[in-house]
């Protein structure tokens, strides 16, 4: 998670110097919270040595997103995006899952009102998946663990609400395509949040 939110974080930073060269029309960011899923892959693995199967999980539970976005017009803009899961149990081992996203940003005219802003994204990242086993041992039955990365297509609708002129509310809906997503049992990954962000020099 540490990673992603890094990554994402250093990406709108130099955006950000970047975009005082071409005259940005605003900048904003925004932190959420809500769910992602996934079905079980269905393995089952003696993750102790000690003739127990353990069971892997759905991919859901609670998510924070963070992310931020510079428009260069008013119709057209770039954006950085981190999402991450609560650490939870993994056939017995605690882990935790995390996306990461650079997208391109499209708002429509006829939609796009002073309090209301929906917005169309899509880009590339990756999704990393980190194991913490009490004992390095225990990651010999879990293919991936401790430690695995995936390439990742992001699709992505948000409904920016403008509660002031600077001020939003901001829900979404995304999806994750994850290449060969072993851990789960599907490769899409749909996820949903409700965000709170603050825009800078939009008129």
């Amino acid at each position: 998670m540490k990673s992603a939110v890094n990554a994402v974080a250093m990406f709108f930073f130099s955006l950000c110097a970047s975009s005082l060269a071409v005259h940005a029309q605003e900048v904003s960011g925004y932190f959420g919270m809500g769910g992602a899923h996934a079905s079980s892959s269905g393995a089952q693995f003696d993750t102790f040595g000690d003739g127990v199967l353990h069971g892997t999980p759905k991919l859901g539970g609670f998510w924070g997103t963070v992310g931020g976005n510079i428009f260069l017009t008013k119709r057209w803009g770039v954006g950085a995006e981190a999402s991450w899961k609560i650490q939870s149990d993994y056939a017995g081992i605690q882990y935790r899952p995390s996306f990461y996203n650079f997208d391109a940003i499209f708002r429509p005219a006829r939609t796009t009102t002073k309090r209301w802003a929906p917005e169309f994204r899509a880009g590339l990242g990756g999704m990393h998946v980190n194991y913490f086993p009490d004992d390095p041992s225990f990651c010999d039955q879990i293919p991936g663990c401790p430690s695995s990365r995936h390439f990742q297509v992001h699709l992505g609708v948000s409904a920016p609400w403008y509660v002031t002129k600077h001020v939003y509310l901001r829900p979404a809906v995304d999806v994750h395509y994850v290449r060969n997503l072993f851990e789960f049992g599907s490769n899409w990954v749909p996820q949903y949040s409700v965000g709170l962000g603050y825009s800078f020099g939009r008129e």
